[in-house]
């Protein structure tokens, strides 16, 4: 055999080449929906209120509360840590938030044991961007955008990273300023010795607020492997109002009216409010993988420790015209403080090729301390009232433990099973009153999932749940705040949580056409309601109903034509019955309702790219409200400049104009029209710039409070 020689080739220089990937706007997942923020033109300019707005089944009402599929009650995450607020607070926060900052958005109805019970109606889990990037490298963005007022965000964020050690920090500045127009209707019923309400008085108010959002965020972080094997991190991150400044003005104008339709009274009511809302988050995690090899047992503990500040003052002169009074000026100083402290701690292990086991464990505190004061100005004298003021601290301790077993039959059936308990010990004080309340429970909370997969392009699941809905901090407050001088607002101390069992089942066809049914029942569900405290004023608060009954049908189609366009199409048909009384008035009612959501992504080459959003949401009761139909349609282009590093951004929100809306409340014997419109049609122009190494790596770490942070306000 002759003798075989290797020959030297001549080299060939290959050159570095980039794979550019886009993940689709929305993907429907067996167990929740994850829509894609990062690189999404919608993106572009908007707040993480607008996304979420966008979401597939995500409505937001007049009242500010977020609701998936039709339903309130939800758990918001922010990098697997719960936010201590809902309603108005929660929306805030997230409208100061810039959506180029996040990564996902995952939208889960029926989680697992492994997660918080709070949140009877499920979870948004809201996932913020962390570059994965070697080296030193960073983003940068800027936008402004104008509807009738002017909305200013820009960002800076920096990574180092190498093969022991990740830092990390980033800053966010906004200035946006916006308007709120809210026309408040009331008609006013006495009932007669025949049982038929007789009109005895009505209210024609109109409300214009034109207030400021200044704001600063910040985070630094660092991540350091103290083997390979080993990992240890830790967090700081706040929140801030740089430079206090009156951040909203408003006129009331209220004209009332007799039985017989004559004016008796009239006044204009002049308002200013200034606030700082600072907080610092700080959280220490570790993460430790026993052995070696695939399946390896792998241990996550997370200490987190928050606190939050607020101090608010607000001001508002009443000029009556018709009854003769003197001019009144009422002021309030509320100053709150809220501390989070929590730890917790989770341990997965995959006991053979088919099962896996995950336990672990959560303690947290929160301590909560409001203080408000309130003054009367008449004819030059200033005096305390001492009615409206008031001080209430609340205290809060829970304590959980969950075990979640995962274990696959077969290629076809897999099962996950679990079950967390968690002990509440809570208790609240009115200083000024005197008046105290506590609360002691302990409860089970089991979870089960079934997937069953006959084929690769058949899947079926199945999910049931029970979860507690807990009121926010917030929510149990009795302040008073005063919207004008015959509006106002409290907290119900009263309020009992809301428990809920839920059921699902869903079928995927190719991975991704999707049907499911969804059916819950929830006791004592709590709701907004407005009702009349005398003759002329009205209180808003929230109460416990009953019972509340949910069944709904979702269905999901995205549609792909070429390389150029992806359709995403979404619709849910529910239907909500309530059961409960508040002030002599039953209710025994519900009302069919949907949402349809589209989303169309264009990809046009050379670095061009657009999105068309348009969604629609019926008619719908909620509670004793019932709200009006309204939608959107958004349009945004895109352009990558400067080798794809950069990119150009133009997009257009609420084109049409469709998104205010009006809802009725009725009573016995009382009736309200509410009207309302924000700023929502707004152009923006945006830029955004990653600048430093492109070579990835992977890493993947979420910290940890996951169940104080969204109740507290």
């Amino acid at each position: 055999m002759p003798a075989i020689t290797l020959q030297k080739s001549a080299a060939t220089q290959l050159k570095e080449v980039q794979v550019v990937g886009q993940k689709p706007l929305f993907e429907r997942l067996a167990d929740r929906t994850v829509v894609n923020v990062e690189g999404s033109t919608l993106a572009a300019g908007n707040t993480t209120l607008d996304v979420l707005a966008r979401a597939p089944g995500v409505t937001v009402d007049g009242n500010d509360n977020l609701a998936l599929r039709g339903r309130q009650g939800l758990l918001v995450l922010i990098d697997g840590k719960r936010q201590p607020m809902t309603g108005t607070e929660l929306a805030d926060y997230l409208r100061s938030l810039p959506a180029d900052q996040l990564k996902s958005i995952e939208l889960i109805t029926n989680p697992p044991a492994k997660y918080d019970a709070q949140g009877g109606a499920g979870i948004i889990a809201i996932n913020l961007k962390k570059d994965q990037r070697q080296g030193t490298n960073g983003n940068a963005n800027i936008s402004y955008g104008r509807g009738e007022y002017g909305k200013f965000s820009g960002s800076l964020s920096g990574n180092h990273r190498n093969k022991d050690v990740n830092v990390f920090s980033a800053l966010t500045y906004g200035r946006r300023r916006n308007f709120g127009v809210r026309d408040t209707y009331r008609y006013f019923y006495e009932s007669q010795d025949t049982g038929e309400p007789v009109l005895i008085g009505t209210a024609d108010q109109r409300n214009r607020a034109v207030f400021e959002d200044h704001f600063m965020i910040y985070k630094v972080g660092t991540d350091v492997n103290l083997s390979k094997n080993t990992v240890l991190g830790g967090v700081i991150s706040g929140f801030g109002v740089p430079n206090p400044k009156p951040g909203g003005t408003g006129v009331n104008t209220s004209t009332f009216y007799d039985g017989a339709g004559q004016v008796s009274d009239y006044y204009t009511a002049l308002s200013t409010s200034r606030g700082n809302n600072p907080n610092i988050t700080g959280n220490i995690n570790f993460k430790h993988t026993f052995g070696e090899g695939t399946g390896r047992p792998e241990l996550t503990a997370d200490v987190d420790y928050a606190r939050y500040n607020t101090h608010r003052t607000q001001s508002q002169t009443t000029f009556f015209q018709l009854s003769g009074q003197p001019d009144a000026t009422l002021a309030s100083d509320q100053t709150s403080e809220l501390t989070i402290k929590a730890i917790k701690a989770d341990y997965t292990q995959q006991l053979n090729a088919d099962t896996r086991l995950e336990a672990g464990a959560k303690a947290s505190q929160v301590y909560a301390d409001n203080d408000i004061q309130f003054e009367n100005t008449r004819e030059g004298i200033t005096t305390p009232d001492l009615n409206l003021s008031n001080r209430f601290r609340y205290d809060e301790v829970i304590t959980a433990a969950y075990v979640n077993l995962n274990h696959n039959f077969s290629k076809q059936f897999n099962l996950q099973a679990g079950l967390r308990g968690e002990q509440t010990n809570a208790t609240g004080r009115q200083i000024v009153t005197s008046e105290n309340f506590e609360r002691n429970y302990y409860q089970l909370f089991p979870s089960a999932a079934l997937k069953y997969a006959p084929t690769e392009q058949n899947e079926i699941t199945m999910s049931l749940s029970r979860r507690i809905n807990r009121p926010s901090y917030g929510q149990l407050n009795p302040f008073r705040f005063i919207i004008d001088p015959a509006t106002s607002g409290k907290g119900n101390p009263n309020l009992r949580p809301e428990t809920s069992y839920n059921m699902e089942l869903n079928y995927t066809f190719k991975q991704k056409y999707t049907a499911g049914l969804s059916y819950s029942v929830t006791k004592d569900p709590i709701t907004d309601v407005a009702y009349p405290e005398t003759d002329t004023t009205t209180v808003s608060t929230n109460v416990n109903l009953d019972q509340q009954q949910y069944v709904s049908l979702t269905l999901t189609a995205p549609i792909t034509v070429g390389k150029w366009l992806s359709i995403y199409n979404n619709a849910v048909f529910f239907y909500i019955h309530y059961d409960g009384t508040l002030a002599g008035t039953s209710l025994r009612a519900g009302q069919p309702a949907y949402t349809l959501s589209s989303n169309s992504t264009f990809t046009f080459g050379k670095g061009w790219g657009a999105e068309l959003n348009a969604r629609y949401n019926s008619q719908q009761r909620v509670g004793f409200f019932e709200f009006s139909d309204y939608g959107q349609v958004g349009i945004a282009v895109k352009k990558e400049v400067m080798d794809r590093k950069g990119t150009i951004k133009l997009a257009a929100n609420d084109i049409l104009y469709t998104l205010p809306f009006s809802a009725v409340s009725l009573y016995n014997n009382y009736r309200q029209d509410l009207y309302i419109r924000r700023d929502t049609r707004v152009v923006t122009l945006s830029f955004a710039w990653k600048f430093g190494n492109d070579k990835l790596t992977t890493t993947n770490r979420k910290t940890g409070a996951e169940e104080e942070k969204r109740r507290a306000q």
